[in-house]
């Protein structure tokens, strides 16, 4: 079937589903294929469950004509997601980066729907079959898209571009991650100024920190709209603590204002003032600006304070980088807490840099003085040589000990790669 037909036939049950699981009645089944399953053994499933049509690319699963067979299912998903946004033809953002890029994509997200009504990348489905799902999930009403991009190999922004063909974008920052994919951190510039790249061609603009040596490197000759302590930045700000919230003061029209937001940690700050220019130049009001930011309040997992019966937590377990965590030490060990622990799981996906990466780390905790400090995974545990530091091959483990410590009156770092899955931990603390 021609992509035309099929799209019409989106707009006429303009739901896509993936995972017999979460049918919806008259949506559309996309068959996608994993490394583990074969979604065209479900379409069936599916059709049953109450799905008007099931997308497959197995001849023998087309059994009628309410199975629409495709060449491939994933690239007819992201084909017709295309389709969709260009009848769509309204502005969209994309927003990526190493760290941050989530939480920016909600701040911007609250800011821009006091004024439009908006769509944004649910979560962090923001891979090569998150992002078409996004874009499916906009409607004709949507007068504005935000799209968080992930990558782990080279090219990959590059192609959510092709995708999404954004109008305007966003990059945090370029740090050391997924270094097994992109082979290098050069691999991670490269791979992140695909967005820039894109653009530049398309005469797209470019939301930029000016204080950001490497992100002014990777810009083309091409219109920017830029953030900082820059005299000449569009939008300026200024930090004022994190004690255990975030604090800045922002000039505006009407004098100095103060927004305080619920995101622990100073390297909220360029995720904040992101938002803070994006609203500016799209014209919200200043006040309605500071309301978005200070009422967000983070959640799974993501720059967290949540106050336990015994202690309290900063929770920054979602993921980790070599740069995020530095990040987030650096800021926990500035902070003026007494009883400070840090709890740490291993950073996956570093390949090669591994070791010295993991090694940097723990000098950085001894530079700092921090000394109640336990320690998750296979990585930490061979090169962990700090008899203070307690080391625990698995976070089951570590559950086991944190019973027989029972911390009380702590304030303690949470933070890990998710396949460690230190969230677990919270209950004990």
């Amino acid at each position: 079937m021609q992509l035309s037909n099929i799209y019409l036939l989106f707009k006429e049950h303009p739901i896509v589903v993936t995972d017999t699981r979460k049918i919806v009645p008259n949506s559309i089944f996309f068959a996608l294929k994993g490394d583990n399953f074969n979604g065209n053994k479900f379409a069936l499933a599916a059709i049953e469950k109450g799905c008007k049509y099931a997308i497959v690319d197995e001849e023998e699963y087309a059994i009628d004509d309410r199975f629409i067979l495709v060449e491939d299912v994933l690239l007819t998903l992201q084909k017709l997601a295309r389709e969709h946004r260009r009848h769509l033809n309204i502005p969209i953002i994309a927003i990526t980066g190493t760290n941050g890029k989530t939480t920016t994509k909600e701040l911007v997200h609250e800011v821009l729907k006091r004024k439009f009504r908006t769509v944004a990348t649910i979560g962090n489905l923001n891979n090569h079959i998150g992002v078409p799902l996004t874009l499916l999930s906009m409607s004709d009403d949507t007068e504005f898209g935000i799209v968080e991009m992930g990558a782990n190999h080279p090219e990959e922004i590059q192609q959510l571009c092709e995708i999404v063909e954004p109008n305007y974008g966003i990059i945090t920052n370029v740090g050391k991650a997924h270094l097994e994919g992109f082979g290098s951190f050069e691999g991670v510039v490269k791979t992140k100024k695909e967005l820039y790249d894109f653009l530049y061609r398309n005469e797209g603009k470019v939301f930029i920190n000016a204080d950001n040596d490497y992100l002014v490197g990777m810009l083309n000759d091409q219109e920017t709209i830029s953030y900082g302590n820059s005299e000449k930045a569009f939008s300026k700000a200024k930090f004022l603590q994190a004690e255990p919230y975030l604090v800045i003061e922002i000039r505006s029209s009407v004098g100095k204002l103060y927004i305080k937001t619920k995101l622990i940690g100073a390297y909220n700050f360029e995720n904040a003032l992101a938002a803070v220019t994006v609203g500016r130049y799209f014209k919200i009001d200043e006040i309605e600006i500071k309301q978005a930011l200070e009422e967000y309040v983070p959640s799974n997992n993501r720059s967290q304070l949540k106050k336990t019966e015994k202690n309290v937590l900063f929770l920054d377990a979602y993921n980790a980088n070599p740069t995020s965590m530095k990040a987030a030490i650096e800021n926990f060990a500035g902070m003026s807490r007494k009883n400070k622990v840090i709890i740490l799981g291993d950073m996956l996906e570093l390949g090669s840099d591994s070791r010295k990466e993991h090694l940097d780390l723990l000098q950085l905790i001894q530079d700092r003085n921090l000394q109640n400090v336990f320690l998750v995974g296979d990585m930490f545990t061979e090169v962990n040589s700090n008899k203070q530091f307690k080391t625990f091959k698995s976070t089951s483990d570590l559950i086991t000990e944190l019973e027989k410590a029972e911390l009380l009156n702590q304030y303690i770092l949470i933070k890990g790669s998710r396949g460690i899955r230190l969230e677990q931990v919270i209950e004990k603390l």
